[in-house]
C-alpha cells in the first residue's frame, strides 16, 4: 500500500454525452470527455470552445459608459488636455497602463502615468495622488485596473474639477463612484455579453473603442495581464490569450524582449507557462518591492540600452523578491513548528515586524502548500501598532464568509473565497487566531486537512496516443476555468522504475496494461522508488505530453502522484544493513517483528528508537495488532504457526521480508532414518560412547559433519534414548519405541528446514503467493463457496 499525498477528485461525466460529443464533432474519447467536463456538452460550443481563428471581439461600446468616455477622451486630445492614468501595481495594473498609455500616445494626446506606492499608499485611488494631480494640471484621470470602490476619492475629483474615468474589473459595490464614466463588464444591468475580464482586458476594449478597431498590436499586453490575474480563460478572455501569445512569439516590443532574455525565455516557445511563471513575477516585483513605474516604463521603452538596465534591474528586485520569500517564509515555518503546531492549529497566523508587506502573500501561500490549513501572515508596524495581513484559504473554508465573522476587530479587509487582505491592530491579532481557530475546528474535518487535487478524467494506456495528446492541446491556453488537463489512470502494472537526475531525487517509469505501454517522469518524486514493490499495480495522476527525442515522438505522463491500493511486499532476504532500510521505511504504523528473543536486543542497537515486538507464542502473535502497518519480519520463527497466527486475515499495508538466520538448517544435512539406524547400532556397540573424544572421528568415518552427530545424540537423548553426562552418551534400557517426529529438535529441524525453503530461498513471486495465501486465504476461500453456493457454518 502506498497512500497518495493527495485527495484525487476525479469529475463524474456521462458517457452517453461524451460518446455523443465525441461522435459529432470527430474527436477522440479523451478530448471529448475534457471538453464536456468543462461543461461544453453541446457540439456548437465546444467547436466555438476549439476552433477560435473566425471568432471576432464583442463591439466595445456595448460597454455603458463607453460612449460617453470616448468621446471626453477625444474633447481632450482635440483641446490639448494633459491626461493621467492612475494604475496599479501588479502585472494586471501594469500591463492596463501600458495600453493605455500606448492607446492615447497614438492618438496624439498628453498622457503620463501615475501608480500609487504599495507601502507608503496602499492600493487603489487615494485623495492626496488626486490632489497632487489636480495642482499638476491634470483635469481628467483615467483608472486602469482600479477605482470601482473610490467612492470618497470620486467625491474628490468632482469637487477639485476633474472628469474621472473608471475603467475596472473588481466586484462593485451596491453603491458606484460619482465619474464621467465607468467601464467595467460586470456593472449589474450592464449590457456587456462577457463579465470576467481581467483589468488589462477592459483598457483593452477602452482602446479597441478609442482606435476604432481592434489594436492587436497591444493584445500581447492585454495577454501578459490577463494569464497574470488568474481570470477564467474562456469567451474573450480566451481569444486574448490565445492572439496575444500568437504576437508575443514575434514581439518586437524592446521590454518585453529584454524581459525575456533576463528570464531565459525562449520567445518561439512562448506559451500561458512562460508568460505566468517567468513573465508575470518580474513585472510583479517591480511593485512588490519598490515601484511598479520601471515597469510600466521598461514596457514602454524604445531604447534598448535603456531596456537591458531596466530589465536587469527587475531581474534584480525579482531575485531580491524570492531570497525575500524564501527567508520570511523559513521563518514562518519555524515559527508554526515551534509555536503554532499543526495538531493543535487548523489556522495558521503567523506575523513579525519587518515582513515584507509587499511578498506575505507569497509566503502565505507557501504556508497553505507546506501545511494545507487556512494561513493569514502578517506584517507588524509597532510604532502605529497595527498588523497588515495577507490570508489565503484551503477548500472547504470560507474566508471571506468568517472573516465577516470577526467585522468588530477587521476594521479593514476584502476579498473573496480563497484569499484577502486586512488590517487591524496587533493587539487583536491573538483574539483573530483564536476565533478562526475555533471556527475552523467546526467546519473542517480530518479528511478536508488533506490536499485535493482535481482530475479531469480516468483513462486507459490504450487512449493516450499522439492523436489524443494532439487534439488534447486544441484546449490550450489553459488557466482558471480551463486547467491543463489531468488524467488518472488506475491499477496499471510497471516496469523500469528507476532514480534519475544528478541527485537521484527524479523519477522514471515506464507503465503497461494490455499490451500498451506508456513512459512516464516524476520531478521531485524519486524517493518513492523505494515505496513501490515489484508486483504492484500503481493508480498515477498527472498530465500528458509528448516526447520527442532523436525526432522519435513518443507520449507520456509528467506523474504527480501515486498511489499502491494493496498490501506490498518487499524483499530484503540478505540486506546486511538494518541502518539503511531502517531509514527507508516510513516511520509511522511501522513494526519490527522479532521471533527469536535473542534477537531483540542486537536488532535495538542497530536501529534505535523502532518498535519492536517479540512474538513470544501464537496467542500474542493473533493478538498483535498490524493492520494498515508496514510489518518487519526481522527473523524466522522457529515454526509456521506463528507467522500464519500474526498475519491470517489482517490487513497489512506493507511487510518487509529480512529472515535473518545466523546458520541455515537448509544446506545442513538433515539425517535419514537409515542414518539413526546406524548410529543407535553403533551406540548398541560401543556404549557408552565418549561424543567428546571420539565425535569428531565419528563425522570423519561417516563423512557427515559434527553438528549432525550432535544433532542425532540431542534427538536420542529427547526420546529417553539415551542419556549425556559431560559428554559421555550411554544408552537408557528397556526404553519402548518412539518416533523421530516426537523429538522437539527433530521436528524444530523439519521445520526449519521447509521454512527456509518457502521464506528464504523461494523466489519473489513465490514468497508473494505465500504471503497472498496467507493474509488472504479466508477471504479467498469464503469468495469461492460464496459463488459455489456454498455456505460456510461458523
Amino acid at each position: 500500500m502506498l497512500k497518495s499525498k493527495t485527495r484525487w477528485m476525479v469529475q463524474k461525466t456521462r458517457q452517453d454525452q461524451i460518446e455523443r460529443l465525441a461522435e459529432t464533432i470527430q474527436v477522440t474519447p479523451l478530448v471529448a470527455s475534457l471538453l464536456v467536463n468543462r461543461g461544453l456538452v453541446e457540439p456548437e460550443e465546444a467547436k466555438a470552445f476549439l476552433y477560435t481563428e473566425q471568432q471576432e471581439f464583442h463591439d466595445p461600446f456595448l460597454f455603458d459608459g463607453m460612449e460617453r468616455a470616448v468621446n471626453r477622451i477625444r474633447r481632450a486630445i482635440e483641446k490639448e488636455e494633459p491626461i493621467l492614468i492612475f494604475g496599479d501595481y501588479d502585472c494586471d495594473g501594469v500591463t492596463s497602463t501600458t495600453v493605455m498609455m500606448k492607446t492615447l500616445r497614438e492618438l496624439g494626446a498628453q498622457v503620463d502615468f501615475y501608480i500609487p506606492n504599495r507601502f507608503t499608499e496602499g492600493y487603489g485611488p487615494n485623495e492626496g495622488a488626486f490632489r497632487h494631480a489636480h495642482e499638476m494640471g491634470f483635469r481628467i484621470i483615467i483608472t486602469v485596473d482600479t477605482g470601482i470602490a473610490a467612492l470618497h476619492e470620486a467625491a474628490v475629483a468632482k469637487e477639485l474639477g476633474i472628469d474621472l474615468i473608471i475603467t475596472d474589473h473588481h466586484e462593485p459595490g451596491p453603491e458606484l463612484p460619482l465619474a464621467e464614466a465607468i467601464i467595467h463588464p460586470k456593472l449589474i444591468n450592464g449590457t456587456y455579453p462577457f463579465h470576467h475580464l481581467a483589468g488589462v482586458g477592459t483598457a483593452f476594449k477602452f482602446a479597441h473603442a478609442l482606435l476604432g478597431s481592434v489594436p492587436d498590436h497591444l493584445i500581447e499586453f492585454a495577454a501578459i495581464g490577463t494569464i497574470a490575474d488568474l481570470v477564467p480563460l474562456k469567451g474573450e478572455n480566451r481569444l486574448i490569450v490565445q492572439k496575444g501569445l500568437k504576437k508575443l512569439k514575434n514581439t518586437e516590443n524592446i521590454g518585453l524582449k529584454a524581459l525575456f532574455k533576463m528570464a531565459s525565455v525562449e520567445q518561439p516557445a512562448v506559451n500561458e507557462e512562460s508568460i505566468g511563471f517567468s513573465i508575470a513575477p518580474r513585472i510583479n516585483a517591480a511593485g512588490r518591492l519598490d515601484s511598479a513605474d520601471q515597469a510600466v516604463q521598461l514596457l514602454l521603452s524604445d531604447d534598448p540600452f535603456e531596456a537591458e538596465m531596466m530589465a536587469e534591474e527587475i531581474e534584480q528586485l525579482n531575485k531580491e523578491r524570492k531570497e525575500l520569500v524564501n527567508a520570511i517564509t523559513e521563518e514562518a515555518v519555524r515559527m508554526v513548528e515551534e509555536q503554532f503546531p499543526i495538531a493543535e492549529n487548523r489556522f495558521l497566523i503567523v506575523g513579525n515586524e519587518g515582513w515584507n508587506s509587499g511578498v506575505i502573500g507569497i509566503v502565505a501561500s507557501k504556508l497553505v502548500e507546506k501545511y494545507y490549513r487556512p494561513t493569514i501572515v502578517f506584517s507588524y508596524d509597532n510604532e502605529k501598532g497595527l498588523a497588515k495581513g495577507s490570508a489565503r484559504s484551503i477548500l472547504g473554508f470560507d474566508l471571506f464568509e468568517n472573516l465577516s465573522t470577526c467585522r468588530d476587530i477587521l476594521p479593514h479587509f476584502g476579498g473573496h473565497t480563497m484569499a484577502a487582505g486586512m488590517t487591524l491592530q496587533i493587539s487583536d491579532v491573538e483574539e483573530l487566531r483564536t476565533r478562526l481557530n475555533q471556527l475552523a475546528h467546526e467546519q473542517l474535518k480530518e479528511e478536508d486537512l488533506i490536499p485535493v487535487t482535481n482530475i479531469d478524467t480516468e483513462v486507459r494506456l490504450a487512449d493516450i496516443h499522439l492523436q489524443s495528446i494532439a487534439e488534447m492541446n486544441k484546449l490550450a491556453p489553459y488557466g482558471m476555468d480551463n486547467p491543463k488537463p489531468k488524467v488518472v489512470i488506475h491499477d496499471v502494472d510497471y516496469a523500469n522504475l528507476r532514480k534519475i537526475g544528478s541527485d537521484k531525487n527524479h523519477l522514471k517509469i515506464t507503465f503497461e496494461q494490455e499490451g500498451s505501454k506508456l513512459d512516464g517522469v516524476g520531478f521531485g518524486l524519486g524517493e518513492l522508488t523505494d515505496h513501490i514493490s515489484p508486483a504492484s499495480k500503481i493508480s498515477v495522476i498527472g498530465e500528458l505530453s509528448v516526447n520527442e527525442w532523436n525526432n522519435i515522438k513518443k507520449p507520456q505522463i509528467f506523474v504527480q502522484d501515486l498511489s499502491v491500493k494493496e498490501w506490498q511486499l518487499f524483499d530484503c532476504r540478505g540486506t546486511r544493513n538494518l541502518q539503511q532500510l531502517s531509514e527507508t521505511l516510513p516511520q509511522e504504523q511501522t513494526k519490527w517483528i522479532v521471533f527469536q528473543q535473542e534477537n531483540v536486543i542486537p536488532l535495538q542497537k542497530k536501529i534505535a528508537n523502532e518498535q519492536i515486538i517479540w512474538i513470544s507464542s501464537a496467542a500474542y502473535a493473533e493478538e498483535t495488532v498490524l493492520d494498515l502497518c508496514n510489518v518487519v519480519l526481522f527473523d524466522l520463527p522457529y515454526k509456521k504457526d506463528l507467522l500464519l497466527s500474526l498475519l491470517s486475515g489482517k490487513q497489512t499495508a506493507r511487510i518487509y521480508a529480512h529472515f535473518y538466520k545466523q546458520e541455515s538448517d537448509f544446506f545442513s544435512t538433515m539425517p535419514t532414518r537409515e542414518h539413526f539406524k546406524w548410529y543407535y547400532a553403533l551406540l548398541l556397540k560401543r556404549n557408552p560412547f565418549d561424543l567428546k573424544q571420539y565425535g569428531n572421528d565419528l563425522a570423519k568415518h561417516r563423512g557427515w559433519t559434527r553438528e549432525t552427530v550432535d544433532f542425532m545424540s540431542k534427538v536420542f537423548f529427547e526420546l529417553d534414548f539415551v542419556t549425556i553426562n559431560n559428554g559421555l552418551i550411554t544408552l537408557n534400557k528397556n526404553v519402548p519405541k518412539r518416533d523421530l517426529a516426537e523429538s522437539f529438535s527433530y521436528q524444530k529441524k523439519q521445520s526449519q528446514i521447509q521454512l527456509e525453503k518457502e521464506l528464504l530461498f523461494s523466489s519473489y513471486p513465490q514468497l508473494k503467493n505465500w504471503f497472498d495465501q496467507v493474509i488472504h486465504g479466508a477471504v479467498k476461500l469464503e469468495e469461492a463457496e460464496s459463488k459455489n453456493g456454498l455456505k460456510k457454518v461458523y
